[in-house]
């Protein structure tokens, strides 16, 4: 017997968004804010892309650096306004170890807000060694991370919308399977 094999495609977000307007946070570091500013650019152009002429809505909300983004994501999730939350900002390596320490702590807890909450949150701290790099990775050669955040967590709304879908049709097919028992 050969295993049935099912790919879930994600729901279209447009759709989504003309039944209920989709609210999505952009939390940006100010600390560097000469390059934060393009990633917070490049993330409303991507909102503006994939959900434009809908009633959704992106709201900025300004963190002093890059460490306060877990505890304002956690914030904007928990307040339970937003679907989806994006967090940037910019650590560029010193002469010390110092950023390495803020960019483990913010990467391994964004990943853990959002995963105890189920709520999708881009990744768009960039992480780099030198103001150069930071600008080919904010609109220079290397794109915009602030804008692949955002399609990060648009992306994992509308899978995460499929998945609810699942799920419903799975309750459903075992209410019925109780219901032929009766």
């Amino acid at each position: 017997m050969t295993p049935l094999v099912r790919t879930i495609e994600p729901v279209d977000l447009v759709q989504l968004a003309t039944e209920e307007a989709l609210q999505v946070a952009i939390v940006v570091s100010r600390y560097n804010e000469w390059i934060t500013c393009n990633l917070r650019e490049g993330a409303v152009a991507a909102f503006e892309r994939r959900l434009g002429g809908t009633e959704s809505t992106v709201t900025i909300i300004e963190a002093p650096g890059a460490f306060e983004l877990p505890l304002l994501v956690s914030e904007a999730i928990q307040s339970g306004a937003f679907h989806a939350v994006v967090a940037l900002g910019c650590v560029i390596k010193g002469e010390t170890s110092h950023d390495q320490h803020i960019n483990h702590s913010v990467s391994s807890t964004l990943a853990h807000i959002a995963a105890d909450h189920g709520v999708p949150v881009g990744f768009g701290l960039l992480t780099v060694e030198s103001a150069k790099q930071a600008e080919a990775r904010a609109g220079g050669a290397m794109g915009n991370k602030g804008a692949e955040a955002m399609d990060a967590a648009l992306d994992t709304l509308a899978m995460l919308e499929a998945l609810a879908l699942v799920e419903g049709d799975q309750a459903n097919d075992e209410d019925d399977d109780d219901e032929e028992l009766e």
